[in-house]
């Protein structure tokens, strides 16, 4: 019960910041808010403001959220005056209304990431090798304790979370390329095959190492931390989408709500600071996932914008709300296959 309130409150907080950043532009630009809502489905709760026309709401299941926006779709509602519809309001209006919602995801991001550096010290992210398991590949590559990381298969790290990752995608058990950098400042290029370890017919490859750890002193320490731990998650994005295209990660490897739930309640034991770590992580997710440029995301109707910007006339609004409502179904199967792996996931392996 507990991980469940956990987990309702976590996503409530992403969806709350991410669709209060669209609400707040809207009102600051004038455009008309029908609706300021959490969740999704029935309304459990709901109240009409008595200083402005917007109805705020909380639904039944506590997933998703929206604001409704007068003239963000085709409309004829003529109660409401044109110059508050969206579509009547310049392009750069328009795109930092719909930036925002990913945007305030990133401050908060950024924010609890300080918060995190602040009370429970900032690691450094340099990614260097703190030690070694005796007797696996790393150790017997010749690989040294205090080896700085510079590229994995030719990919360039820049932080300890960037090798992490790459090592977690090692999948296949085929030797891996490192380029790593001496004390001295002397390069060397090694190869490691992972070591095969077979638990509960699960495989999995080792390599034998243990990362860099040590806070970093000082008083900017914790903005600094912040700054370099934000752009590494938001980097992570940007690679595993980009293994997703090149065939590195399969789509059975994302996760939905119902995998976030599992790993809530894994995240839960571990501590204040892994939950807050976890909403940083999940925060930097669903920004980068709305900025994409794909119909029914903001970054999607970004997209049309700059479209509009370029062309100098707006996109045929029935033409751009087909577009939404088929990547709208498409993101709907694509979460109904997500989900389905997850409920795979945790009850039958």
């Amino acid at each position: 019960m507990i991980t469940l309130i956990l987990f309702i409150l976590i996503l409530g907080i992403i969806v709350l910041v991410h669709e209060f950043g669209h609400f707040v532009f809207a009102k600051m630009f004038g455009v008309y808010v029908y609706e300021f809502s959490i969740g999704m489905g029935p309304k459990i709760w709901s109240k009409k403001s008595k200083k402005d026309e917007t109805v705020y709401c909380i639904r039944a299941i506590p997933i998703g959220g929206f604001v409704q926006l007068a003239g963000e779709e085709v409309d004829d509602d003529k109660s409401v005056p044109k110059e508050k519809k969206m579509y009547n309001k310049p392009v750069w209006q328009r795109f930092l209304i719909m930036f925002f919602g990913a945007g305030n995801n990133f401050i908060l991001a950024f924010l609890i990431l300080l918060l995190c550096g602040i009370f429970f010290g900032s690691p450094v992210m340099t990614p260097k090798v703190g030690g070694l398991t005796s007797g696996y590949p790393m150790e017997l590559s010749g690989i040294e304790v205090g080896d700085k990381f510079l590229e994995i298969n030719g990919n360039k790290i820049s932080t300890i979370d960037d090798v992490k990752l790459y090592l977690a995608v090692e999948t296949s058990g085929d030797p891996v390329i490192f380029k790593m950098e001496k004390d001295d400042g002397e390069v060397v290029t090694y190869e490691v095959t992972p070591l095969a370890e077979k638990v509960d017919d699960v495989t999995s490859y080792k390599f034998g190492v243990e990362f860099y750890r040590e806070n970093e002193k000082g008083f900017f320490a914790p903005i600094k931390y912040a700054f370099v731990k934000t752009g590494a998650l938001f980097k992570q994005m940007v690679i595993t989408l980009k293994l997703l295209f090149t065939g590195g990660v399969g789509v059975d490897s994302l996760s939905g709500p119902v995998g976030i739930y599992s790993i809530v309640g894994q995240t839960r034991s571990a501590g204040v600071e892994s939950v807050l770590q976890l909403i940083a992580l999940l925060c930097i997710n669903v920004g980068f996932i709305n900025l994409l440029p794909f119909p029914a995301f903001d970054g999607g109707r970004i997209l049309f914008l700059i479209i509009e910007k370029i062309k100098g006339s707006p996109v045929n609004p029935k033409v751009e709300n087909i577009c939404h409502s088929i990547g709208f179904i498409l993101l709907l199967l694509l979460l109904l296959f997500i989900t389905f792996n997850d409920v795979v996931r945790m009850f039958f392996k």
